[in-house]
């Protein structure tokens, strides 16, 4: 065997003492105990040629600027990375989908919002990253309860785009009392634009209309959140 292939067989995780394995050591210390790049190789289950599973996720992470960038990282992204076959993508995707699903399970139907830091702290992981602009609609009853959280446009949010009616028709149908609204800005930015601002107007105008309570309007970004209503620029 040449040097370098028992170089490239030393490098292999197998190889390592079992106290440094990402999984030996998950089971043995806990998680908290393994490295962001040991829990992504702990998904991964393998390397690539010439690289193991640790480095391959410490590269996927440089790559997509941390866990939270990785765990929005679309399949289309994924696959552009060299040695990423189709298995390896769907691990991370699967375990981006648990992420959400658990975090849904929490909020709907139990948790209390009592303010922006607890809706954004909701969101953001599923938000925060995404490449094109989602509004969102949180359902709320008389306590403050979540009922739900829906999708209700994906694009360029205007005015155009959202429909009022659509929100408050689905509000009737949950029995909710009250709505948080929800964009994310791609950009980075967290200033409303004159767009954001008129579009706000526009919803909560209608749900007052309707004796529905529009709680609050958060704007979503990689660089943090703003809420309106804090800015004062939630007019009611």
């Amino acid at each position: 065997m040449k040097q370098s292939d028992k170089d490239k067989k030393l490098r292999g995780i197998k190889n390592w003492p079992v106290s440094e394995r990402p999984r030996e050591l998950l089971l043995e210390k806990g998680p908290n105990f393994v490295s962001d790049a040991g829990l992504v190789a702990i998904l991964l289950r393998s390397g690539i040629k010439g690289k193991d599973a640790v480095s391959l996720g410490r590269d996927l992470l440089n790559h997509f600027g941390g866990l939270r960038g990785l765990l929005n990282a679309r399949e289309k992204d994924l696959k552009k990375i060299k040695g990423l076959g189709t298995a390896k993508v769907a691990q991370l995707l699967a375990a981006t989908e648990i992420v959400r699903r658990q975090l849904k399970e929490q909020i709907i139907g139990r948790t209390i919002i009592h303010g922006p830091a607890d809706v954004a702290e909701y969101l953001s992981v599923s938000m925060a990253h995404l490449k094109e602009e989602v509004f969102k609609v949180i359902y709320l009853n008389t306590a403050n309860v979540v009922l739900a959280v829906e999708d209700l446009f994906k694009g360029t949010v205007d005015q155009s785009a959202v429909y009022p009616r659509e929100i408050i028709k689905r509000a009737f149908e949950l029995n909710a009392s009250a709505l948080i609204f929800v964009h994310n800005h791609p950009s980075g930015e967290l200033k409303p634009s004159q767009s954001d601002l008129s579009l706000n107007q526009k919803l909560v105008k209608a749900c007052l209309a309707v004796d529905l309570t529009p709680l609050d309007h958060l704007i979503i970004s990689p660089t943090g959140y703003t809420s309106l209503k804090e800015d004062k620029l939630f007019n009611i």
